[in-house]
C-alpha cells in the first residue's frame, strides 16, 4: 500500500485555477458553439466512458490549433458521462472546458502540480456530484511531484468519485499515462494502480481505470493488471471490437498494431458497448491516438 497527501498551497492553487477557469469558460464559453452536436445514445441505465490520449504538441494541420475543434466535436459527438484525457496541457484543458461547458473537470499537471501535461478527468457536472478527487504521482514520493524509478519524465494518476445525483449512484474514474521508456516503472505503476484500486473496492466503490498504459496485450504488465481486481473490457463487452488504438496519423501502416490505450473495470461493473472511434472528423485523424469508449452498467 502507499499513502500521498495533497500540501495546503497546492490544493488553494489548484482551487484558483478552476475558479479562474469557470470565470473565463462563462464568459467565453458560448462563443464556441462550433457544430450541431448528434450525440451518438448511450444504452438506458449504462454509464459512458472514454479514454483520449490529445497529443501534446503538432504541426500543422496536425497541431493543438488545427485539432482544438475537431478533438472537441469528437467528445461531444458519444458525449460520455466522465472520459480521461492523456497529454493535456492547460491550453487543452481551457480550449476543452470553453467548447464543452456540461463538464467539469480535475486537472493536475505533472511537472510541479500545476504546468506540464496532465491526466485530467473530466465529467458532466450537471449529472454528477464529485465527491472527492486527488492526483498522485507514479513514483517512490507519490504524493509531491516527482519521477519514478527508470520513467522518462513525470508521471501521474488522477482520479474522482463521483455521484449520480439522481440515482446516487457512486463510482471512481482513475486516469492515467505510463512511462514510454521505463520498464521497472510500468511495472511499479500497475502496483500502484492496483493497489489505489484495493483502496476503493475496499470501500465498496466500482472502479473505472482508463489511461494509455504504453504496454500491449499479453505483455507483463497487461497480465498483472488484469490479473485480480481489473478486467479489460474489450473482453467482456458483449458488443466490442478488436483494433489499434495508436497511429501517429499513420492509419493504414498501424492497423495491425496491437491496442495501448485500455479501459480496465473491477468485477462489478458489466460492460455493454467496446469501442475505439476510427471514424475521424470529415476524415481526419482527432488525435494520434483513436479515442475509446465503453458502456458500462455499474453496480451489476
Amino acid at each position: 500500500m502507499f499513502a500521498y497527501r495533497v500540501l495546503p498551497i497546492r490544493s488553494f492553487l489548484q482551487k484558483l485555477l478552476a475558479m479562474s477557469l469557470g470565470v473565463i469558460i462563462a464568459l467565453f464559453g458560448s462563443l464556441y458553439n462550433f457544430h450541431e452536436r448528434q450525440t451518438v445514445p448511450t444504452p438506458d441505465g449504462a454509464v459512458r466512458v472514454m479514454t483520449f490520449n490529445l497529443r501534446y504538441g503538432g504541426v500543422s494541420e496536425d497541431s493543438f490549433m488545427s485539432r482544438r475543434d475537431i478533438v472537441a466535436q469528437t467528445v461531444a459527438d458519444y458525449l460520455p458521462d466522465s472520459f480521461g484525457v492523456q497529454e493535456a496541457h492547460l491550453r487543452w484543458i481551457f480550449a476543452l472546458r470553453a467548447r464543452l461547458p456540461e463538464y467539469d473537470c480535475m486537472y493536475v499537471g505533472r511537472t510541479n502540480g500545476f504546468v506540464g501535461e496532465s491526466s485530467a478527468v473530466f465529467f458532466l457536472k450537471d449529472r454528477y456530484e464529485l465527491l472527492d478527487s486527488d492526483t498522485f504521482w507514479l513514483s517512490e514520493t507519490p504524493g509531491r511531484p516527482s519521477r519514478g524509478w527508470d520513467a522518462s519524465m513525470n508521471r501521474v494518476c488522477t482520479w474522482v468519485k463521483l455521484r449520480d445525483r439522481e440515482t446516487g449512484l457512486v463510482y471512481v474514474h482513475m486516469n492515467t499515462h505510463f512511462d514510454h521508456i521505463g520498464q521497472q516503472a510500468r511495472a511499479e505503476s500497475v502496483a500502484m494502480i492496483l493497489d489505489k484500486t484495493r483502496e476503493f473496492t475496499g470501500e465498496g466503490l466500482p472502479v473505472v481505470c482508463t489511461g494509455d498504459f504504453n504496454f500491449e496485450e499479453g505483455s507483463e504488465p497487461y497480465a498483472a493488471i488484469t490479473g485480480d481486481l481489473l478486467h479489460d473490457v474489450k473482453f467482456l463487452a458483449a458488443d466490442t471490437m478488436n483494433g489499434n488504438t495508436f497511429h501517429g496519423f499513420d492509419q493504414e501502416g498501424t492497423k495491425d498494431n496491437p491496442p495501448i490505450d485500455f479501459i480496465f473495470c473491477t468485477e462489478d461493473i458489466a460492460p455493454l458497448t467496446y469501442k475505439i472511434i476510427t471514424e475521424g472528423i470529415n476524415g481526419r485523424a482527432v488525435s494520434d491516438h483513436y479515442p475509446v469508449i465503453a458502456d458500462l452498467l455499474i453496480g451489476e
